[in-house]
């Protein structure tokens, strides 16, 4: 083994942890965008229904721990730090924590399986930034390619779905619906990366497996103004759809989300359970991957292809293992002109 990498960064969003901690969670998220008061203050009051606590940063403390433990089980001894986009553990403070440590070179794990703006460049954005901010002590940082077809994220994800379908009524099972949600980006940022490929992919993929014909992939979390073409349909107009059509079932699985964060106890527990139960449908929530034993094994496997090129590059489908080095052309915001938007909540 060729080990190039002398620590593991775990890079994610970030969220408040009390209710002093809310509006200034936000206005890091929204700085720089063009994002009216009262859209902030309605997704501060999301936050307020759950005391000002995001699950995303103890969810990502349980991930680490997880993580941790898998690879002190394989023998690997690689220091795990954690970095958030908005709110603390900062990117900036991580990576001075990991110079005052020694650390030259480290890969970092994103907590997104998809490529897209929000949910890839921005991420490196974000590490290049901290770095400028840290100087020339900063360590170098090579992101992890997007795991979205890998066998093991598909497994854990059939695990959750099967787990939803057997809350249903094994006479109804066959017929219910397999709904699989995203978070919703712009149709501006859909056009320049392979985020909806990849996540019909992803569906197709779990979809199969439990072989289950009937399915769609739907979208939710929406932030942008109405005059601004998003990827559709919502999940709360297509369970209206599927109340027309006479389905009496529908299991949700957030296919986007690796943890059960805020988008999800908000957008699908809150949100759209009211509207099923307004229709009478029996929505069963699949759960996120979390800290599935596959998915976590996943992350190590993704971390040996880094440190031993003879490691098997394992995927699922046509579509193969994605790049690990990302071109200059890779998930651009939407062309030069037009104002990135990016989702607010988490």
């Amino acid at each position: 083994m060729n080990q190039a990498y002398d620590a593991l960064l775990v890079v994610s969003f970030g969220g408040p942890e009390g209710m002093d901690e809310v509006m200034p969670f936000l206005d890091n998220v929204l700085r720089g965008r063009n994002v009216p008061e009262e859209r902030k203050r309605e997704v501060a009051h999301h936050y307020e229904m759950f005391g000002g606590v995001s699950p995303i940063n103890q969810q990502n403390r349980e991930l680490i721990a997880a993580l941790r433990r898998e690879l002190d089980a394989h023998g690997l001894r690689l220091p795990i730090y954690w970095g958030n986009r908005n709110w603390h553990p900062l990117l900036p403070d991580t990576l001075r924590q990991m110079a005052r440590d020694g650390v030259r070179r480290a890969l970092a794990f994103v907590t997104s399986a998809y490529s897209s703006y929000s949910g890839c460049r921005q991420y490196r954005e974000n590490i290049q930034q901290a770095q400028l901010e840290v100087g020339p002590e900063a360590p170098r940082i090579d992101k992890i390619r997007v795991f979205y077809n890998h066998p093991d994220f598909i497994a854990a994800n059939v695990d959750r779905v099967r787990e939803a379908l057997n809350q249903i009524a094994e006479e109804r099972r066959s017929a219910a619906a397999l709904t699989f949600t995203a978070h919703s980006i712009p149709m501006s940022m859909a056009e320049c990366c392979d985020y909806e490929a990849q996540l019909l992919e992803t569906c197709r993929l779990v979809a199969g497996s439990l072989n289950h014909a009937d399915w769609r992939l739907v979208y939710q979390s929406r932030s942008g103004p109405p005059t601004q073409k998003w990827l559709e349909p919502d999940v709360c107009d297509h369970l209206r759809e599927l109340k027309e059509v006479g389905k009496t079932d529908v299991v949700i699985a957030p296919i986007g989300f690796i943890s059960d964060h805020m988008e999800i106890l908000y957008d699908l527990d809150t949100e759209a359970r009211a509207v099923a139960d307004e229709l009478g449908l029996n929505m069963v929530r699949a759960r996120t991957v979390g800290t599935h034993p596959a998915f976590i094994r996943m992350i190590r496997e993704l971390i040996m292809e880094r440190l031993d090129p003879s490691h098997p590059r394992r995927a699922l489908g046509e579509r193969g293992p994605n790049h690990d080095f990302c071109p200059a052309t890779c998930c651009l915001a939407s062309r030069p002109a037009e104002q990135r938007v990016a989702p607010i909540a988490r």
